[in-house]
């Protein structure tokens, strides 16, 4: 008896060893479908975005089914699916509850009134810049980038500054694993002379690109630094190469007074 109670244990012991096979929930499977749409920044049918996180077809058919009833996605007449408007309501009602954004914002647009052209309030997005707020100058010069628009860092004068305060080591090491070649192919893409340029321009509180991501476009930027003085945005005025050739003190000066400015308004600089 004893030789079967031992033999009948074994296999008990073994399956409680046995590692449970992990099920992923609906709203993982949701927010991986979202996170995947905001990551590319583009709609995709059903099929691709299945594929891109791994999931079953016909999990995520119901899932984005779901979504869409919900307007948390919208299909398109061809079919692709795409952020749907809750979102954007949701992203209404948290921007308005930033203080940062809100004054950044104010700024923006008197800086936009008082210089002639389009200014663009920037963040970091893990290896990418992203577009947080924008108020397009009168004439009819229009740049591509838009709200929610995301770069490489290596791309634009804002992306530089937003790790310029970083140690260079920890700069190499973003720029390494994110550099990447531009529209252009005038963004530099070495590591290490772009982490000197980013150093750089931190210091200097400018930075200037011509043409690396746009040909013909330029932007100037300032960072917005927080008390303890960390890049945590920029402020910048994108507009046509000719003008920041002939009048860069203007440019600089002006959005340099700009980031001042913000940091003065919450606190962040002394007065």
């Amino acid at each position: 008896m004893k030789t079967i109670q031992r033999s009948l244990a074994e296999p008990e012991a073994e399956s409680t060893k046995a590692p449970r096979r992990s099920r992923v929930s609906g709203m993982d499977r949701a927010l991986q479908i979202l996170d995947h749409l905001y990551t590319t920044g583009e709609p995709a049918g059903s099929y691709a975005i299945a594929k891109a996180i791994g999931a079953p077809l016909s999990t995520v058919y119901v899932i984005i089914d779901e979504l869409v009833e919900r307007d948390m996605l919208s299909r398109r007449p061809e079919g692709l699916i795409w952020l749907g408007p809750r979102l954007y309501h949701y992203g209404l009602v948290y921007a308005r509850s930033l203080d940062f954004l809100g004054e950044a914002s104010h700024v923006m647009h008197e800086l936009g009134r008082e210089i002639g052209e389009t200014v663009q309030i920037c963040g970091r997005d893990g290896d990418h810049m992203v577009v947080l707020a924008m108020a397009d100058g009168p004439g009819h010069f229009r740049v591509m980038s838009e709200v929610g628009t995301r770069v490489p860092l290596n791309w634009t004068a804002s992306g530089r500054l937003l790790i310029g305060h970083l140690p260079d080591a920890e700069r190499i090491a973003v720029f390494r694993r994110s550099a990447k070649a531009s529209p252009t192919e005038k963004a530099k893409t070495d590591a290490a002379a772009l982490s000197e340029l980013a150093g750089q321009a931190f210091k200097e509180r400018l930075s200037i690109q011509i043409s690396e991501t746009d040909f013909l476009v330029s932007c100037v930027a300032a960072p917005i630094c927080d008390a303890s003085g960390a890049c945590v945005a920029t402020i910048s005025i994108v507009l046509p190469e000719h003008k920041v050739v002939a009048n860069p003190d203007l440019y600089g000066n002006a959005v340099r007074n700009a980031s001042e400015a913000i940091e003065s308004k919450l606190g962040w600089r002394e007065r």
